[in-house]
C-alpha cells in the first residue's frame, strides 16, 4: 500500500500513469503530455493508439517513464489473434507498458475459456513488458468483477485495472471488490476513470490500496497534495 506520509510531490508522481487518450490527439498533444509526465515524475505516459508510440519513445528517451499504450479500446471485442497482433506491434514500436481491455461481451456471455485464452495471448505477446488488463467495471456486476480480476491474476498479468477512462469510472466498492480478488497474488491494482472531484477521489483510492492511478489529470491531482494535507485527508509528511 502507498504510504502518502512519506511522499513529496515528486515521489507521488510514480503513483500516476499520465495519459492523453482521445484518438484524435495531435502530435503536439502527445509531445506536451510527455513533457508534463517528465515534469511530474510519472510512472508512465499513455496514448490510445500505437500510432503515437514512436513519438513517445523519442520524447521519453533517457527517462525511467514507461511508454504506455491502450489496446483494443474500448470494449476489448477483438479476437485473441488480433489482441496478440496489436500487442506485438506495440512492443515492436517501443511500448513498455500495455493496457488491454478484457473482452467484456465474452465475459458477460459466460465464455470464460475465451476470456482466459485472450489473456494468455496478451501476456505472451507482451514479451515481458508491463501488462495491465482493463475490466471496465461500470458495465459489470460485482460477481463479474471478482471473476474477471481472478482471471487476470491467474494469467500472471501485472495489473488489474478498473476502467479505460472513456466511460463512467469505478465506485469505491467496485474497486475494493477488484483489489480483494487479487489479494495474495503478484497482480497489483490500478484505478482509472476517477470521478470529480478528481483530487479527493484519487487520494481516496490510493489510501484504499490502489497501486496506480491512471488519469488525464495527473498534474492537477499531484499539485493538490498540499491542500489534501491541509484539510487532513492525507497524513502530514514524515519523510523517510
Amino acid at each position: 500500500m502507498v504510504d502518502l506520509s512519506k511522499m513529496t510531490k515528486w515521489d507521488l508522481g510514480k503513483c500516476f500513469d499520465y495519459s492523453v487518450l482521445p484518438k484524435n490527439s495531435r502530435q503536439e498533444d502527445i509531445i506536451k503530455g510527455c513533457q508534463e509526465a517528465k515534469k511530474y515524475n510519472c510512472a508512465a505516459f499513455y496514448a490510445a493508439t500505437n500510432y503515437w508510440v514512436p513519438t513517445m519513445v523519442r520524447e521519453l528517451e533517457g527517462t525511467d517513464i514507461l511508454v504506455g499504450v491502450g489496446l483494443d479500446f474500448p470494449f476489448g471485442v477483438s479476437t485473441a489473434y488480433m489482441k496478440g497482433k496489436e500487442t506485438e506491434e506495440a512492443v515492436k514500436l517501443g511500448a513498455t507498458a500495455l493496457d488491454m481491455v478484457m473482452n467484456i461481451g465474452a465475459l458477460r456471455s459466460g465464455l470464460y475459456e475465451d476470456v482466459k485464452e485472450q489473456l494468455r495471448v496478451f501476456k505472451e505477446a507482451a514479451q515481458g513488458n508491463v501488462t495491465k488488463c482493463i475490466l471496465e467495471v461500470n458495465f459489470l456486476t460485482d460477481d463479474e468483477i471478482k471473476r474477471a480480476a481472478t482471471y487476470v491474476a491467474e494469467a500472471g498479468i501485472d495489473y488489474v485495472k478498473t476502467s479505460s477512462g472513456q466511460f463512467d469510472g469505478p465506485s469505491m466498492e467496485q474497486f475494493l471488490i477488484m483489489k480483494n480478488a487479487v489479494e495474495g497474488s503478484a497482480t497489483k491494482s490500478k484505478v482509472a476513470g476517477v470521478k470529480f472531484p478528481r483530487p479527493q477521489n484519487a487520494y481516496a483510492f490510493l489510501m484504499a490500496g490502489a497501486d496506480l492511478i491512471g488519469t488525464r489529470a495527473a498534474p492537477e491531482i499531484i499539485n493538490a497534495l498540499d491542500t489534501m494535507r491541509a484539510i487532513g485527508m492525507v497524513p502530514p509528511y514524515k519523510g523517510e
